[in-house]
């Protein structure tokens, strides 16, 4: 039999991945702590409830996310996140539960608890959750090039040929604004007629750079790294949007998010010379992966910046229609408008310098 192209990720998780309990219980959005605190009694039934602290983080502009613990450290922390409004329509639930423990089980993940009716518990991982402020510096950018390469060099299981997600996703946005946007789209932003068409055009065109289908994060901002000074590693968090995806795309969607969420700024984009080096580590490390001796060519460097430069559009695109859902449904204390409104400009206006761009031959 020849080998089959899968569309899910679960025909790619490891045999013996254990299942994840899935508790009965629904924590109010709004009022975080009662239901969290409901889930620490199953949780941990050793844990007096009198003694829990909690804290909310509030980097977040899809979930809320509620560190429960005992231990002033927070060693001990169990993290809550809870589902934003309406994240069904973008986000497989089903899909993130197995993408956790795939990559739990090579490494890349903390221990999933638990599921609840609209959100998940897993283990929390001490450090530093990083901003663009860090991912540039040189032993932080290394570091977050070689976790890269661990993901993309996790391989696909029951010998199928992975489809990437990228478009049936990007359809399915676009899909959601035609049947649920009634209202126009807010001011600044392309008519729907015109955002058709570009997916149309990267459809036809991002496939011919012919960039490896690999198991991608999907959604590496700043806040997605955490870096363990002590121990000298960073991990990755929230895998909501992993899958199955171009490499040059992952790549790309990092460093895009070099510029930041909340107030984006694009003049921190890596320049040429910063991206050569990250290429270069994360080549180098895939080279290790995969046992193959030597360092990356200058040739594979340069042919893996054009894809990925390219692939940056790809990007702008898909936050730029995940933006405008958000905007439509989300409760949460954020400009999705102002940000769709950034990422279709930038899309815009680097597309004609990144299309320019030319094959290594």
């Amino acid at each position: 039999m020849g080998e089959q192209q899968c569309h899910s990720l679960s025909r790619h998780s490891p045999s013996d991945s254990s299942t994840v309990p899935a508790l009965s219980i629904a924590v109010d959005e709004q009022n975080v702590v009662p239901g969290a605190l409901s889930l620490i009694r199953e949780l941990r039934p050793d844990w007096d409830l009198r003694h829990v602290q909690t804290k909310l983080f509030t980097d977040g502009i899809t979930n809320k996310l509620l560190a429960c613990y005992v231990d002033t450290c927070m060693k001990d922390a169990v993290l809550v996140r809870v589902y934003g409004k309406r994240t069904e329509l973008f986000v497989d639930r089903e899909d993130e539960v197995t993408s956790f423990q795939l990559l739990r089980a090579y490494g890349c993940a903390p221990e999933l608890f638990c599921t609840f009716q609209n959100g998940l518990c897993y283990e929390f991982m001490s450090g530093l959750a990083l901003g663009p402020e860090h991912v540039r510096q040189p032993q932080i950018l290394r570091l977050i090039a070689q976790e890269m390469a661990k993901y993309h060099c996790i391989p696909a299981h029951n010998g199928c040929l992975p489809k990437p997600v990228l478009w049936q996703k990007l359809n399915k946005y676009l899909s959601i604004l035609y049947t649920e946007v009634t209202r126009r789209l807010p001011a600044g932003i392309p008519s729907l007629k015109v955002l058709e068409e570009e997916l149309l055009w990267l459809q036809k065109y991002l496939p011919s750079l012919e960039s490896p289908i690999v198991l991608c994060h999907n959604d590496l901002l700043c806040k997605n790294v955490i870096y363990n000074d002590e121990e000298g590693h960073v991990r990755f968090i929230d895998y909501e949007y992993a899958g199955y995806n171009y490499q040059a795309y992952d790549i790309a969607n990092h460093f895009n998010e070099f510029a930041g969420v909340r107030e984006p700024d694009y003049r921190w984009f890596p320049d040429r010379e910063t991206q050569l080096q990250w290429l270069r580590h994360y080549l180098g490390a895939c080279r290790k992966l995969k046992g193959v001796e030597g360092e990356p060519q200058d040739k594979e460097v340069d042919k893996l910046c054009m894809q990925v430069n390219q692939f940056v559009l790809a990007s702008h695109y898909f936050w730029g229609l995940w933006a405008l859902i958000q905007h439509r449904f989300s409760d949460i204390d954020f400009n999705f408008a102002q940000y769709a409104k950034l990422r279709f400009q930038q899309y815009f206006q680097v597309k004609p310098h990144m299309t320019a761009l030319q094959d290594v031959k």
